[in-house]
């Protein structure tokens, strides 16, 4: 034990002043302002809605309605490629799904139901957007710039607490294409696509990019056009649909799911054990990587059924070193006589359609549109100004989040309680603010990308994973598993933290005149007793009756 004996001729005034009027439970209000009402930000309020009594919380959302993506995203074919089983909050399933892929519209529907039976709208102001924040040292709080996009008015909010729920499908971009400016027929991004809808009947239609949103535009719009030209820059592995071919249910089937829990449970939990069971495709030389590789070989060819798209469109690169896409009649439809596959660079469009490299001059269309994805930099849009001036939307840059790992609403759900349990302590314990230590981000920076040399997404494709670039540094993902994020998060690293007391009060102050919430409250004052032992043990290997080796 070490001695104690450096403090004993510190005076009690130089640690803190001691309250003990109080009871130990959290007196002082939390505030909480959000960026966004998508996913992550719903479930944050729902969480911390439950958690505490004593807070607000406020969340701007830029958009006239909740939901992020989801709401956004409206083009032909846009649907989630994860079963809609499992496309759900992992403790409010869905029974009355149509289809076993849900669009987005359906899905919007899910989040929007969320947020109305849990009371969540009161905390969301729409159509304010967050151009700038600023960390006050003298007063402790964020001073966020709200733009009120109805009357263009910008107002100033504080909060103790601010969390960045603005997500990375938001913002959207054209490429930077010469001329793309001097188009004149419509020109539209697929995550900007027109409300009222757009004719393409008997049109030629150009179609740029064959990432997740041109993968499912293509099929969806083929039949309703006179042409559809598809301008590809590079190979993609496209995957069968995870839960299988589209299957719409039936009334029967929905009321099956309702009726008997149980089923419907093991369903579900089926769903997500085979997804979380694939991350060993993504070691480098993996017996699962190699059987993977093989056998997308032999389905992509067998839907392709032509050699010179399979020259072009099969890459050479490992499955998965791209975000691995399932289309549903995407390759049967680029066989289709309608559909002209162009592979290349475009150098440029001019008023009436497009150039490429391949020297066969412009391919003349009538409608172009670009389903060219997203800034995916995983940093704020607006200026951040944290503790000493410090550029927190460039320091911010990554952040290995597991965006491709498997399951992203579970990890939403690991990345909220994370954020509850520190927001709980905050509040609890008095704290006036905290930040993580710098060498804890340094030497978790440096495990990271050590780990990341050992996988398939270090391997030289082109991939927003790296920003873009084939061979810079993995920003977007998680080192492991989905399993394995949950488990990192299960709870926080308090010594990574560093913690800032108010100034003149004794850290300690909060337990108060010594007696619990539940004596003064009149609460349960024997909770401790009962029958069996209770007591938290390892939750893994309790759920999966494991043991350690």
């Amino acid at each position: 034990m070490g001695s104690i004996s450096a403090f004993e001729s510190i005076p009690p005034q130089e640690v803190g002043h001691c309250d003990l009027s109080s009871i130990f439970t959290p007196q002082r209000k939390l505030s909480v302002i959000c960026i966004g009402a998508g996913a992550s930000g719903l479930l944050l309020a729902y969480k911390i809605q439950r958690h505490f009594g004593n807070f607000s919380l406020q969340i701007f959302e830029k958009n006239p309605a909740i939901s992020g993506t989801w709401y956004e995203n409206r083009y032909p074919g846009c649907a989630c490629d994860v079963p809609s089983h499992n496309y759900t909050w992992s403790f409010e399933p869905k029974t009355d799904w149509s289809a076993n892929y849900a669009s987005s519209e359906e899905i919007y529907d899910y989040f929007k139901g969320f947020s109305g039976h849990h009371g969540l709208d009161k905390y969301i102001k729409l159509r304010h957007q967050v151009v700038g924040a600023r960390w006050d040292d003298m007063e402790a709080q964020w001073h966020v710039q709200v733009n009120d996009l109805e009357k263009d008015q910008i107002t100033v909010h504080k909060a103790q607490i601010l969390v960045n729920a603005g997500g990375i499908l938001n913002s959207w971009r054209f490429p930077p294409i010469p001329g793309i400016r001097s188009f004149k027929g419509p020109l539209i991004h697929s995550a900007a696509w027109p409300r009222e809808g757009i004719n393409l009947v008997g049109k030629t239609v150009g179609l740029i990019g064959n990432g997740s949103s041109g993968i499912q535009i293509l099929p969806a719009i083929k039949d309703q056009v006179g042409k559809l030209v598809t301008f590809i820059r590079e190979a993609t592995w496209v995957a069968p649909p995870l839960g299988g071919d589209y299957q719409a249910y039936s009334k029967e089937d929905k009321e099956k799911f309702k009726a008997d829990g149980s089923m419907h449970l093991t369903m579900r939990k089926a769903i997500e054990a085979q997804s979380n069971s694939l991350f060993g495709i993504f070691h480098r030389g993996s017996r699962e990587q190699s059987e993977l590789q093989s056998y997308m070989l032999s389905r992509m060819k067998e839907r392709l059924q032509n050699k010179k798209l399979e020259k072009l469109l099969i890459p050479e690169w490992s499955v998965g070193c791209r975000r691995l896409t399932p289309g549903t009649n995407y390759l049967e439809s680029l066989g289709d006589s309608k559909v002209q596959t162009v592979y290349g660079e475009i150098t440029e469009i001019t008023p009436t359609g497009v150039i490429c490299d391949d020297g066969r001059g412009e391919y003349p269309v009538d409608i172009l549109i670009c389903a060219t994805g997203f800034d995916t930099t995983f940093k704020p849009r607006f200026p951040v100004q944290g503790a000493r001036g410090a550029k927190l939307e460039e320091m911010w840059k990554g952040p290995n989040c597991p965006i491709g790992n498997g399951p992203v609403l579970i990890s939403i759900e690991a990345e909220v309680e994370y954020i509850i349990k520190m927001l709980s302590n905050f509040q609890k314990e008095n704290i006036r603010s905290f930040e993580v230590r710098e060498g804890a981000v340094r030497e978790f920076n440096q495990w990271v990308q050590t780990w990341m040399k050992e996988t398939i997404w270090a391997e030289p494709c082109r991939s927003w994973y790296k920003a873009g670039s084939a061979s810079g540094k993995i920003l977007a993902l998680w080192p492991g598993s989905t399993l394995h994020y949950l488990e990192a998060l299960r709870e926080p690293r308090w010594e990574d933290w560093k913690f800032d007391y108010t100034p003149g009060q004794n850290r300690f102050a909060y337990l108060g005149n010594g007696h619990s919430t539940a004596e003064t409250l009149g609460g349960d004052l024997s909770y401790y007793i009962r029958n069996h032992d209770d007591s938290p043990t390892d939750p893994v290997l309790k759920r999966t009756g494991g043991e350690y080796k």
